[in-house]
């Protein structure tokens, strides 16, 4: 049951959308306001018990939802793989360190530069940390109990928006955005990831949900909480929360003392916290926003994607929805033409401006060259909601074009618009669901096997060969950018060391030892991804050594595998060559079908035969 909100919505556009064959009798005057007297005591007396039936039963669907996001988002945690490096290196690795006392260093972490901020990876780590001094589990264990901490976070944000979007756009809307997010391999990768951008979505989407339920506050300092925590330009999903409150609603005390609050009591600790780890004042977002765009170079020495990639990924990560989230507006122009409007609209806020956020962000990211995929991660729950907000308006038209063209059966009483169109919302649902786990099982399948081929070394620290006060070398070459982190490391005496390979960019380092390591500006970093030698590990100095196997060889990219008297083969698992596969059957699982269109190599985890111990 929704919200009575949602209810007298759905009222208002069944008898905007219904259609009467037979028109009704004209009664004297004096028996039309007998008849309206007496119907209008007997709706009020209705009215009431319906409120609250409706009341009562409204936290039903909202309930039932979360325990449908949660199982989902734990889904996520356990079997999502780890899909851009920067997650490892950037949050992975630094949050190792403040949890374990040993971690990977970027750049960017560098005082000299100070771009991310401690503050966010303590968010997270605090519960880590706890964990791991009241229960001294196995690293990995850490690492999937934070997952699943952020795929519960996620549905917590995802149960506040479906039941804002049923106020607000109505049940019909509510229940496709519901269905398009469970199944939408976006929020699959997204809803779990250690990113700030996974962070901005959890706050600038409830900053989303609490404007369209008009708690204005709420709405100021969840923006804040997602632009200065978690990502700065995430700013962008609150303009149009600001242009509502300043420029139609003349909310001007209301907005400064909220945004002056905001920024208080978030942006002070979080200077105070991260400059004690920097060692000097430190403002990251600050720091984030200058270097991405007031340098001579920016983000763009890192590599430039065409206009294409975005189109591309989006269709991979909502396939169909995504289509239909571009064509929202245009659709919004017809329906408003072509189905006829109320004389007065139940929404709070007109619909240029409630999905202004969306639209703002591809104009804004579209338009820049260096593009990623997890820069799109903060509006991906807008991404099903005008793909829901497109197949509403489908069938909308398509019953208006019916009642124009065909008689409708049973049409003596009033009809509603879905009565007649469910099947399209069926057709559409179907079709998302299908392809979406078919990516999802896509994915798992062709790139999950470096999370579960470092699981095998955990074997090792169980053997007689193991010892407790020997650090272990795992080296890793070309495939240094597939690397889970730190976590999946048995034991805190075991380390990652980088090979020399055909890659000529910036690796990171290992914190130093010994207190305030943060601290420490390393003299091989710098903010224009230039190589630096000193961060090669010599080979034979390797304990183990992780390999793809692939078929194409060079000088610095050699097959390890192949060196049988060096290396003993602890483990392989099918990785794919997607050089040699299909671009559709490698992207979508289809049974019996995809096989023939793959190819696969052999993802190794090799040991060396006579180990060199100290």
């Amino acid at each position: 049951m929704a919200p009575p909100a949602a209810r007298q919505r759905y009222n208002a556009n069944k008898q905007e959308n219904s259609v009467s064959r037979k028109p009704q009798k004209k009664l004297p005057n004096a028996a039309v306001v007998k008849k309206e007297n007496k119907k209008t005591s007997t709706l009020k007396k209705s009215s009431v018990s319906e409120n609250i039936s409706a009341s009562d039963k409204s936290n039903v669907v909202p309930s039932v939802a979360f325990k449908t996001f949660v199982s989902a988002r734990l889904c996520s945690a356990i079997w999502a793989y780890i899909s851009d490096c920067d997650e490892t290196y950037n949050y992975w690795e630094p949050l190792n360190y403040i949890i374990n006392g040993y971690g990977l260093q970027t750049w960017e972490y560098s005082p000299q530069f100070a771009l991310r901020s401690y503050t966010y990876l303590l968010l997270q780590g605090v519960p880590g940390w706890i964990y791991q001094k009241i229960f001294h589990p196995s690293p990995v264990l850490i690492f999937y109990m934070i997952r699943c901490m952020l795929g519960f976070g996620c549905a917590v944000m995802e149960r506040f928006m479906y039941k804002s979007i049923c106020q607000e756009f109505g049940i019909h809307i509510g229940r496709l955005w519901l269905i398009f997010q469970l199944f939408s391999v976006g929020m699959f990768i997204s809803s779990t990831a250690l990113l700030p951008s996974s962070f901005a979505m959890y706050f600038g989407c409830s900053a989303l949900a609490a404007w369209w339920t008009k708690k204005y506050p709420l709405a100021i300092f969840f923006v804040a909480i997602a632009a200065l925590l978690g990502w700065p330009f995430s700013a962008i999903i609150g303009l149009p929360i600001a242009l509502d409150m300043l420029v139609r609603k003349r909310m001007f005390r209301t907005f400064f003392l909220w945004a002056g609050i905001s920024f208080v009591t978030i942006a002070i600790p979080m200077i105070v916290i991260d400059s004690s780890y920097f060692g000097k004042i430190t403002f990251a977002p600050l720091n984030i926003v200058l270097y991405n765009v007031f340098t001579s170079h920016g983000p763009n020495i890192f590599g430039t994607e065409p206009l294409s990639y975005y189109l591309i990924n989006g269709f991979l990560n909502f396939n169909i929805v995504w289509i239909l989230a571009l064509i929202t507006p245009i659709m919004l122009i017809i329906d408003y033409f072509v189905v006829p409007a109320k004389s007065s609209s139940t929404l709070n806020f007109p619909r240029y401006i409630t999905l202004a956020p969306f639209y703002l962000w591809l104009v804004v990211f579209f338009a820049q060259p260096h593009k990623e995929e997890r820069f799109l991660f903060p509006v991906y729950p807008l991404i099903s909601l005008c793909g829901a907000i497109t197949v509403d308006v489908f069938q909308r038209i398509f019953f208006r074009l019916k009642t124009l063209l065909v008689k409708i059966k049973n049409s003596s009483t009033a009809t509603h618009y879905l009565d007649h169109t469910m099947f399209i919302a069926i057709i559409i649902m179907i079709i998302s669901t299908v392809t979406g786990l078919s990516r999802v099982f896509a994915l798992y399948r062709n790139y999950h096997a470096p999370m579960d081929l470092m699981m095998e070394l955990s074997q090792f620290k169980t053997s007689t060969e193991y010892r407790e006060n020997q650090i272990y070398n795992v080296c890793i070459g070309k495939d240094w950018y597939r690397y889970p982190g730190s976590f999946f490391f048995p034991a805190t005496n075991f380390r990652l060391r980088f090979l020399k390979s055909e890659f000529k960019g910036m690796l990171p380092a290992y914190y130093a030892e010994g207190e305030n390591a943060t601290q420490i500006i390393h003299p091989y970093f710098n903010d224009m991804n230039q190589e630096d030698e000193r961060m090669y590990f010599p080979y034979d100095d390797c304990h183990f050594l992780i390999d793809f196997d692939e078929g194409k060889y060079t000088e610095l990219e050699p097959s390890y595998s192949k060196r049988t008297k060096d290396w003993t083969i602890m483990k392989s698992l099918p990785f794919l060559i997607q050089d040699k596969s299909h671009r559709i059957y490698r992207a979508f699982y289809i049974p019996f079908l995809t096989d023939n269109y793959t190819s696969y190599g052999s993802f190794n985890l090799l040991k060396r035969k006579k180990m060199k111990l100290s």
